[in-house]
């Protein structure tokens, strides 16, 4: 089963960072031991002045590697590099873990724009896949990177052109996706060269927030599920509320009738849906719309006495089970003692993070 991580993956950034002719590079960590502050998969962007987004470590442990990126931007090097971390305590601005990271620099992302647009269109459609990195060394300490984007659909066209390892590695991803599922597998070529590396990364789509209602509540939840890494729709079927100006990072804005915007939505585990409407008849709608689905979470905001009589009618009507109905999270949001606007967005916040945590422990 998927795993629903919070793990942002870059690569719609990259895109743009290259699509803006700003130089760049990107760095990956491909493997630790110890006590290390990140694990492996995890990536940066860095500029010519530093980090754009992303990390690779956090605090001492990225200073030096940004140092190396920043050097990478310039000379257009790629390399690949290790880094202690068992530093003197004495030292304030050491690193102590006591463990070590392996990363690697690709200082010309842009050679690989065309697979990166792959990837990130294949996001755009929610289809998983494996990102390939083949890290090829050379006897003057240069490395070259070939990058391949696989998914199911052309899985068996590329895995020709790749190590039998990597094919088979690749077919066990794809079988089963999960966000942060990230794989090596090392090449040993000849005496007079270095290893070569084939990094293999799981890329899914990130879960999906489906937000019905543009409201006041529904635009502060916006604001807060793209900082905690959620793929945010956001429908409303009044035109001055579900517009650009209104919802400005809301990744997609559906507007009209509720059948025809939400209808092509077909929810899954990783599918979390609000309902924060602006009156009783539409939350209706929107709930009988979604709630025989396999949505991971359905909230939906009201009163006890609105959701008891809402609940009566819902069975009665034979538009859910109690079961059914049972797996809906109304009253919405943990209990908090919220009052304002804000601290209701942050209560539905924080239910959410506590259910995709459940859901995680649950799937893995």
């Amino acid at each position: 089963m998927e795993e629903i991580l919070s793990r942002k993956n870059i690569y719609a950034e990259l895109v743009e960072c290259i699509r803006k002719k700003q130089l760049c590079v990107l760095a990956t960590v491909t493997q630790t031991w110890g006590s290390a502050p990140q694990v492996p998969g995890s990536s940066a962007i860095f500029g010519e002045n530093g980090l754009i987004t992303g990390t690779v470590g956090g605090g001492f442990v990225e200073y030096n590697i940004q140092k190396e990126a920043v050097q990478s931007v310039q000379i257009k090097k790629s390399g690949y590099f290790k880094f202690n971390l068992n530093d003197d305590i004495s030292d304030e601005n050491a690193a102590i873990c006591g463990g070590g990271m392996s990363i690697f620099i690709d200082a010309s992302p842009e050679k690989h724009l065309s697979v990166f647009e792959s990837l990130a269109e294949s996001n755009s459609k929610r289809v998983p896949g494996v990102l390939v990195s083949l890290l090829k060394s050379g006897a003057s300490g240069s490395m070259d990177v070939e990058r391949f984007w696989v998914t199911a659909e052309n899985s068996g066209k590329v895995s020709e052109k790749l190590h039998i390892e990597v094919a088979k590695k690749i077919k066990e991803i794809l079988r089963e996706p999960k966000a942060g599922n990230f794989s090596v597998v090392v090449e040993h070529t000849s005496p007079e060269f270095e290893d070569n590396y084939f990094l293999m990364e799981s890329v899914v789509p990130l879960p999906r927030l489906i937000i019905a209602g543009a409201g006041h509540v529904g635009k502060a939840l916006t604001h807060m599920g793209k900082l905690l890494d959620f793929e945010v729709t956001v429908w409303d079927d009044r035109p001055e509320f579900a517009n650009k100006k209104n919802l400005p990072v809301a990744d997609k804005i559906l507007c009209g009738e509720m059948e025809e915007a939400l209808g092509d939505i077909i929810p899954g585990c990783d599918t979390f849906i609000v309902i924060v409407t602006r009156g009783h008849k539409n939350d209706s709608k929107v709930l009988k719309h979604f709630i025989h689905s396999k949505a991971g979470y359905i909230g939906m905001m009201g009163s006890r006495k609105k959701v008891i009589q809402l609940r009566d009618h819902f069975i009665e009507q034979k538009w859910a089970t109690p079961e059914q109905w049972d797996r809906v999270h109304t009253p919405i949001g943990l209990p908090i003692q919220s009052k304002t606007v804000q601290e209701i967005a942050l209560s539905i916040a924080a239910e959410l993070i506590q259910k995709r945590a459940q859901l995680n422990k649950t799937n893995g």
